[in-house]
């Protein structure tokens, strides 16, 4: 599937007039928990030639393509890009911390992971781990009926917000780094194995009863980290550090 990603990352150069650089893959098989059928999500960071930018008109800072089987690409532009992350935006830090890389261009990304070491905020990302976490839990997992699938939508933000109180620092996009580093207990370890086991292999997950321990487990850890977040102090990068990388990728 590589070549047909890159002969379309190619393609998008062309016709936007934009240089690409930074694309990666993301969601589940970045995560590493993808199905044999699961979608290729590709995600990138672009920037225009200098004049684009020189205009007092708002301007589209995404480039977003027609879903295509089973390929889904869509980018950023790097002005767009660095306002994200100097919230500490976790899809976009995902980004940088996916192990499946496509392109990677002029230093943008080691660039942006040195920023990344002073400037990452714990609070942002885990109001962002957090709020997704109640949400997939309120909406999948209630049910006497759940979409089964779907606790992996639940445990990996519960797990994110347990690295940034254990670590303080962005949490791994892996799935597996995440869950092996919380040491749960073997009777949460072996209903979590299960369902990767069968995930992975395509067996079908979307429908059954609850996982009664999961449930209580994800119940109590939503509940903790609620207030765990309440004591946290925002942070966000010094905006003249992103001008200068800015600048600096406009004239590579």
């Amino acid at each position: 599937m590589t070549p047909t990603i890159l002969e379309n990352l190619a393609r998008i150069e062309q016709e936007h007039n934009v240089r690409i650089l930074y694309a990666v893959e993301s969601g589940s098989r970045a995560w590493g928990f993808a199905s044999q059928d699961s979608d290729y999500d590709v995600r990138f960071i672009y920037i225009h030639p200098v004049e684009w930018y020189l205009s007092i008109r708002d301007k589209r800072d995404v480039i977003e393509c027609p879903i295509s089987g089973d390929l889904d690409i869509s980018g950023w532009d790097l002005r767009k890009a660095l306002g994200l992350f100097r919230k500490s935006n976790p899809p976009l830090l995902e980004w940088l911390g996916s192990p499946m890389v496509y392109l990677d261009n002029d230093n943008l990304a080691d660039r942006m992971r040195e920023l990344m070491r002073e400037s990452f905020s714990p609070q942002s990302c885990l109001h962002h781990y957090l709020h997704m976490a109640k949400g997939n839990f309120k909406e999948y997992l209630k049910a006497d009926t759940v979409r089964v699938k779907k606790y992996f939508y639940v445990l990996r933000p519960v797990l994110a917000c347990n690295w940034i109180e254990k670590h303080n620092s962005m949490p791994p996009t892996e799935f597996a780094v995440l869950y092996h580093d919380a040491a749960l207990s073997q009777d949460l370890t072996a209903e979590i194995d299960d369902l990767l086991r069968c995930k992975m292999a395509g067996d079908e997950l979307d429908a059954g009863p609850q996982i009664e321990i999961l449930n209580r487990f994800l119940e109590v850890r939503i509940s903790y980290f609620s207030e765990y977040g309440k004591s946290m102090e925002r942070h966000d990068c010094p905006v003249e550090r992103l001008d200068e990388l800015f600048r600096k990728m406009l004239l590579v």
